[in-house]
């Protein structure tokens, strides 16, 4: 058997590996563009394939297409869909604008495996053409818009499951930690106690709020622009098709708030909405950035550090230095959200950079929001299951921390004013005496009001410290 099979396209005839479902467009592109080594990600891929089996559905309801080629493009994409010919799109993410190649890549894979199905040969395209067929009433132009909307609502329920997960564990180690009172820090000084599950209950709180910034921004990506095809005008389309695509995108993605845009030509010629939902998981990686680092300073030491909270050990810290042990998953974590924000800026770059009715950037748009997602999923699991779930306090090395912090002066403000309570401050510092024992050596408040004054738990909430008396009173 030959090895090879002739292709001929516009420029000409080239020789195709005759066992490959992609077809000569695809070869082309493969060869024009061996920038990065990498595949498409999958969820590229099925989005893509789910538009060309709604397409069919919807052209052989119309008539446009006979049943006979319909549904054996139906069947060829039900085979991708459930994992089959993975290894035939072979387009690198960073390709021609648009993504026209990636668009061609599903095209003739379809059409190769549907002719295969209907006892055709590969490569000869007949009766089902790549382009006539299971392209019929599509562009590129408004196919890939769509594509990025179905492929990040698609991948949208495993991030934020993800979320969820880590937003619970936080919040339950808020409750276990709700006694563990220890020293809070602004600037990384000394600052006013603050309880440990506190902390813990307003990460949970932040990923929360990253969680309802998520689905605000990706509700905007339910508005589909398919239908447009090649400028959005909707030419070669007919006046049925948007509704009935709309329709069967529903059942075949099992997204059921999809919606059909008010205004096509807008949403191929705007990125806006991909590029505020790059945005939002931006901001998620920001949040979940400055959590980790958080756990990484109050697990430092543990002899010269913090030493207020112990991570799981989850390997060897140290390949020279014996029972060391690294905050491994929340340094991964932060490299994760380097870059996740990396990604939006290049999300960003690219959206502002279409020209009139098409952006020709989206293929490095969708590789960088669906690379996002992927990271932030996985890296937010393990973060949940590796990490936080197992976190232990430290409450001896925290009451330690918290009993030192010369910001404690700060409870004597009432009683003794801020010149006075700032005086006690630096003293305690300079002289190495705590503030609790300067208040008592020095008689500083009544000896029956320190232990009041100075309740670490009442200092953890809203108030006035018992016992105080006002500095300010009768002036």
């Amino acid at each position: 058997m030959s090895l090879t099979r002739l292709e001929r396209d516009a420029l000409g005839e080239l020789a195709v590996p005759a066992d490959a479902l992609y077809g000569v467009q695809t070869l082309r592109a493969a060869r024009n563009f061996a920038i990065s080594g990498l595949r498409p990600l999958e969820p590229f891929v099925i989005a893509q394939v789910w538009i060309k089996k709604a397409a069919a559905l919807t052209h052989k309801e119309t008539g446009r297409l006979d049943a006979r080629r319909a549904d054996a493009i139906i069947a060829a994409a039900e085979e991708v869909l459930a994992g089959a010919h993975r290894d035939q799109f072979i387009v690198d993410p960073y390709q021609a604008g648009a993504g026209t190649s990636h668009n061609m890549n599903v095209n003739e894979v379809l059409a190769n495996r549907a002719n295969e199905l209907l006892g055709g040969t590969r490569g000869r395209y007949t009766p089902v053409h790549p382009n006539d067929h299971v392209n019929l009433a599509q562009s590129t132009n408004d196919t890939i818009p769509t594509n990025i909307r179905l492929a990040v609502l698609g991948q949208l329920p495993s991030l934020l499951a993800a979320v969820d997960g880590l937003s619970a564990a936080l919040a339950e180690k808020g409750i276990a930690f709700d006694d563990v009172i220890k020293a809070g820090r602004t600037h990384l000084q000394d600052a006013m106690p603050i309880r440990l599950g506190q902390e813990f209950a307003a990460y949970a709180g932040t990923i929360g709020r990253c969680r309802r910034r998520l689905t605000d921004a990706a509700e905007y990506l339910n508005d589909l622009g398919i239908g447009g095809s090649a400028v959005g005008t909707g030419v070669t389309v007919e006046p049925g098709y948007p509704a009935l695509m709309n329709r069967y995108l529903r059942e075949v993605t099992g997204i059921p708030t999809l919606r059909i845009g008010a205004d096509r030509i807008q949403l191929m010629q705007s990125m806006g909405d991909a590029a505020a939902f790059s945005a939002a998981l931006r901001g998620l990686a920001l949040d979940l950035s400055k959590i980790v680092s958080d756990l990484r300073l109050m697990a430092s030491g543990p002899r010269t550090g913090f030493d207020e909270i112990v991570l799981p050990a989850v390997q060897p810290g140290s390949s020279i230095m014996p029972g060391k042990i690294n905050p491994s998953i929340p340094e991964m974590v932060n490299q994760v959200c380097f870059q996740v924000i990396g990604c939006d800026t290049t999300v960003a770059i690219a959206a502002e950079h279409g020209q009139l009715e098409v952006n020709v950037m989206m293929p490095v748009i969708a590789h960088n929001i669906l690379l996002s997602m992927q990271l932030l999923s996985n890296a937010i699991g393990t973060l949940s299951v590796r990490c936080v779930q197992g976190i232990e306090a430290n409450a001896a090395m925290c009451a330690y921390w918290v009993e030192r912090s010369a910001a404690l002066a700060t409870a004597l403000m009432p009683s003794i004013g801020y010149a006075a309570a700032a005086e006690l401050a630096k003293r305690s510092v300079r002289d190495g005496v705590l503030i609790r024992e300067l208040v008592v050596r020095d008689q500083v408040i009544p000896a029956e009001d320190v232990d009041a004054v100075l309740d670490l738990r009442r200092l953890t909430d809203i108030g006035v410290p018992h016992g105080a008396h006002d500095a300010s009173a009768g002036s």
